[in-house]
This record gives C-alpha cells, structure tokens and sequence, in this order.
C-alpha cells in the first residue's frame, strides 16, 4: 500500500512538472537566424464568419449578387487589418453551404432549407479568401440539426439520407445521437466529401458536442443507448465522452488518410469541467492523443474576472495544450455591449489580452468572435486593432507536411530601386525589413511575387513558404542605404 501511495504521489508530482515545463518557454516565439535578423513571431489572425441563423453572413439577404458583395466586403476589410484566415461557418444545423449528398442546402442562403442556391457558395468563398492570401478554414456543427423554440414547433424535415433513429429530439435543440457508430461513421463521411471536392485548408469544430441541459429544455434520456452500446465502460458519463472521442478520433483519421495538409481545429469552452462534465468533451485527451492540430479555447472574459480570468485561464490552457498547437478566442463581440462587464467598454482590454497572449512562445495565433462586429467597430476597438496589427504575419506550420520543402531564395539584390530575387518551386515569399539589426524584424510583404518595392532604408532579407507553411532557411542580410 506504501508503495502504491508514493507512486501515485510521485505521477502527480511529475504530471505537474511536465504541465510547467511545457509553460516554461512564456516568451516571444522570435529567433535570429545565421543573418542576423531577429524574426518576428509566426501568427495566425483570423475571424469567426457565422452563418447559423445568418448572424455574421448573410443576414437575411437572399440575392447572390448581395450576398457576394457582403462576403467580399468582409474580405477586403480583413485583409486591411492583416487578417491571415478566415473560419466559415458550413455546417450550423446539419445544413450544407455546398451541394452535399449529406446535408440539405442551408436555409440561410436562400431563405429555403433545401433550396439551391444557383451558385457554388463555398467554391465563391474559399476562392475569393486565396485570392486576398488567406487561409479559408471550413467550419462545422458536428451534431445539432435545428433548435426551436418550444416543442409546439415542428423541427424540419430530416434530409433523406439520414434515418430517424440516427436522431435525438431534445425539446428545444435536435441532434445526430452522438452514441450511434452510423452518426460517427456519417461525420467522418462529410468531412471526407468536404475536403476531397474543397481545397479547404482545415477543418474546424466549435464547442457544441452533448447538449448543455440549461438550453436544451427537456432532455431526452439515453439509459437505452448506454444499455445498447456501453458494455465494459464504468458509467454513463464515460460513455458519452467515449463516444465524442471515437467521433474526434474519426474526423482526424479521415483527414490524415485523405488529404493529411487539412488542420483540425476545436475551439472549446474555457472551463474544462464544463466541456468534460456538461459537454462530455473529453479536451486533454484530444490534445494529448494528437487528434486536433490546434486548440482554440474561447477566452472570453476579461482580465482579472472574478470567475473564468483571462489571464488564468491563458495560462492553464497553455500548460495543458499538450501535442495540439495553442490559440486563443477573443470575445470581440462583448465590446461596447452595455450587458458586458466595464472592462469590454474599452478597447483597451483587448489589446491587453492580446499583448498577454504574445507572452506566450506557444501561443501562435487569435481568432475573433465574429466578423460583424469588426465592421460595427464598437468603442473603436478596430481602429484599436488596425494599429496593433500594422503589419503582415507568417502562418506557423500547423499540421502535416505533403510538399516539399522549400528552398533558400538565391540572387537577393536591389535593382532600379526594388528588391530582387530568385525561387525555385510553388511558393511564396517573405521579405522581412528593419531599421536596425539590433530590432525586431517586420513582414514587409508576403507575395507569390519575385519582386518588392522597398522605399526605407535599412536591412532586408527573405524566405520562402511552401503551402504547408513551412518556412525556407532566410536569404544574406542585404541593406538598402
């Protein structure tokens, strides 16, 4: 018995040191390669594009010619922001903004659930995020099919394909039943039909998994299902967990054999007792087992809230983001909201938050929550935003690795007042730029371009990037006088 106790003493102590290790490196990610420079961090900035109930996009607008125009309108003003991706909502209520033999056209394009629309929607939005340079990641609902507001509506009317006890009708929200291996089966089947016909770069979840009992009104009891499919787990609740974890392990199993440069991301809710005990979302495992690419806690209190602190939770999601890439989720939306506490009434706050997040070494990269609000510019917090994000930022590699990698660009020089340059390959490049070698070197441009117009005076080099992010070994120091 001795013996038992000081192991299970001597795991925790270990546990807890290798939790503190993994947050010992809480500095800038910046390095200094052979030339000199110091190069800045490698950042993700994206934006949550909402589609379910058209919050974000399209809001009610039915025309396609409005509905292209309001998504480039949201293109161009990221791309002045230094936004590098975007993650569209494709699948809010087992809907399709694409044609799916899997899911019914989504009543939010046409204003009819099931409708087609005349244009290919996700072909216009991923193509037109590439044009402007950025990352177009598909975001999905794996489980909720509609919600109403009280059982005296009608839920609609289920896609063919899908058989009606595949299905949970809880009072107020309906699901794929998570305990079924069909649903698990049919999941991994849309994700493969989504990235085999899209160019998509990933593949994106939210934090809806089992529903959360406050919203979903009565629930439906699943004894049965565990009677059926739960035989040698403990208890209901492991059982429920174990099936969100076959479902995770699915979804990254089908990309890996399917197209593995997909990234697969899940942004859960900031209280890990919440996702494992309310949710049944087991998080730590996920990232622990390397089912997700990147974790994107949604961080959206303030600093130093008296529950859910900001700066806490950064830090415990840091220490346990394991072998998944760590981001964070920003609650743009709480700013200027009178409902919201007093330190969203100044865009202050998010620059505090952000400036807290760089801190970390791990930390590569925030997603905003949501699109509308960047136009909207509540208490000016983008104009606070444009200023923080003056200049462009490389994507990190994230997942796995299908090109080849690539080269050092060759021939770095200055003619007729540009700086030149030759590259072998399809890449892109990026020339960094400071005053001063004893600075921090900025992204003076990324281009497919072999070519730049360099007005300042100072010191510039350049790398390459491949499509899986992966960055080249950067060119000799040339100055500019």
């Amino acid at each position: 018995m001795k013996k038992m106790i000081w192991f299970f003493i001597i795991t925790v102590l270990l546990t807890g040191l290798n939790a503190c290790k993994k947050d010992d490196s809480s500095i800038d990610d910046t390095k200094t390669p052979d030339n000199g420079f110091i190069l800045p961090k490698k950042e993700m900035r994206a934006v949550w594009v909402t589609t379910a109930w058209g919050l974000d996009w399209p809001q009610d607008q039915h025309s396609a010619a409005v509905q292209k125009q309001q998504y480039i309108d949201y293109l161009n003003k990221f791309k002045a922001l230094n936004i590098n991706a975007v993650f569209v909502q494709i699948k809010g209520m087992g809907d399709a903004f694409y044609n799916s033999p899997y899911e019914p056209w989504s009543a939010a394009i046409t204003g009819t659930r099931g409708k087609d629309p005349g244009y290919d929607v996700l072909k216009f939005m991923l193509d037109e995020a590439h044009a402007r340079g950025m990352e177009f990641h598909a975001w999905l609902n794996p489980y909720r099919i509609a919600t109403r507001a009280g059982s005296s509506t009608a839920y609609p009317d289920l896609h063919p394909s899908v058989e009606p006890d595949w299905v949970v009708s809880h009072e107020k929200i309906q699901i794929y039943n998570p305990a079924v291996p069909e649903v698990r089966q049919r999941l991994a089947d849309i994700i493969k039909d989504l990235i085999t016909k899209y160019a998509v770069d990933g593949v994106h979840f939210d934090d809806y998994f089992y529903p959360d009992p406050s919203a979903a009104g009565v629930m439906v009891a699943d004894k049965d299902d565990y009677e059926k499919y739960g035989a040698g787990i403990a208890s209901i609740e492991d059982f429920r967990r174990d099936n969100v974890n076959k479902a995770i392990k699915a979804v990254h199993d089908i990309i890996v054999t399917t197209r593995p440069e997909v990234v697969f991301s899940i942004s859960p809710a900031a209280s890990d007792t919440y996702n494992y005990n309310t949710l049944y979302a087991d998080v730590l495992k996920w990232n622990q087992e390397g089912w997700v690419d990147i974790i994107i806690p949604q961080l959206y209190q303030q600093v130093g809230a008296a529950t859910s602190d900001f700066k806490e939770r950064l830090h415990w999601w840091h220490q346990f983001r394991y072998q998944a890439t760590m981001m964070v989720g920003y609650a743009y939306y709480r700013f200027g909201d009178p409902a919201a506490p007093s330190a969203f009434q100044s865009a202050n706050e998010l620059k505090k938050q952000l400036e807290l997040t760089k801190k970390y070494r791990a930390s590569l990269g925030h997603v905003l929550y949501s699109a509308k609000y960047i136009l909207q510019n509540p208490v000016g917090v983008t104009d606070t935003l444009t200023k923080l994000w003056n200049t462009p930022t490389v994507i990190p590699f994230l997942g796995r690795s299908v090109a080849a990698d690539p080269g050092e660009p060759q021939n770095v020089r200055f003619e007729g007042g540009s700086l030149k340059w030759t590259t072998n390959g399809a890449v892109r490049s990026v020339v960094y730029f400071t005053p001063d070698l004893k600075q921090e070197a900025k992204v003076f441009t990324i281009t497919t371009e072999n070519t730049a117009v360099t007005p300042a005076a100072g010191y510039y080099c350049v790398t390459t990037i491949n499509s899986d992010n992966k960055e080249s070994k950067a060119s000799d120091v040339i100055r500019k006088q």
